[in-house]
């Protein structure tokens, strides 16, 4: 197929169940199709629709990376002039992409993982807004996952995240640094663990409610089973 690919349909396969359907249908059209089809919900009001958008989009920019990468390129300067100032927008759902695409392809990770990092400085382009934080870590967290080795020697940035008056940011921080910190940084953790506010979070293909303090546990866990740091 190489026509445009109707927002009614895209929605549809968003929605369904079974995602490796929707991505054999989705691969039938030009990927970077797929990629302009996908940006627009990113930031679709209902929960569902995005955060399988930002799976999806992951899974095809990493396709388009490979086939054309000065495209893929462009589209993470389009998730960069989302998250300025001077766009005049909020950039709902682009930090959550951004860390994901660099999940799964380490080219472009090897060029914006200090973009999306710098998003979490004070001294560099620093998201004040907690709803936006909240996407950041998700998406540095999804980061760490797979390439805790290029997020470990940022972890200082996140620090300050655990003391939040936002739970999903906190719970957010501690993931992170359950996945990237050493033992020695259990002290920062443990005075989460009495932590009972809930968020929501997105993993494994589902969205799901979690509270801080299992994921400071969580994070405890992981550090103690670590014996590489």
């Amino acid at each position: 197929m190489t026509g445009r690919i109707p927002k009614a349909r895209m929605l549809e396969i968003l929605y369904r169940s079974d995602a490796d359907a929707g991505l054999l249908e989705l691969g039938r059209y030009p990927t970077k199709r797929i990629v302009n089809a996908l940006l627009p919900l990113l930031y679709n009001q209902d929960e569902i629709i995005k955060w399988r958008a930002v799976t999806f989009m992951g899974i095809f920019m990493a396709d388009l990376a490979e086939e054309d990468m000065e495209a893929a390129r462009n589209v993470m300067r389009r998730f960069m002039w989302n998250l300025n100032d001077e766009s005049g927008g909020i950039g709902w759902g682009s930090p959550e992409a951004m860390g994901e695409i660099l999940a799964r392809h380490e080219g472009l990770a090897a060029e914006y993982a200090v973009i999306l990092f710098s998003y979490a400085d004070k001294d560099g382009n620093y998201l004040e807004l907690p709803m936006l934080q909240r996407g950041l870590l998700w998406g540095i967290a999804r980061f760490s996952e797979a390439a805790p080795q290029v997020v470990r020697g940022s972890k200082l940035q996140f620090l300050h995240y655990l003391n939040s008056t936002d739970a999903a940011v906190r719970g957010h921080a501690a993931r992170i640094l359950g996945l990237v910190g050493t033992k020695e940084d259990r002290k920062y953790l443990l005075p989460l663990l009495k932590d009972k506010s809930a968020y929501m979070t997105y993993a494994d293909g589902r969205r799901m409610t979690h509270l801080v303090g299992e994921a400071a546990e969580d994070a405890l866990l992981k550090l103690e089973k670590d014996t590489s740091n």
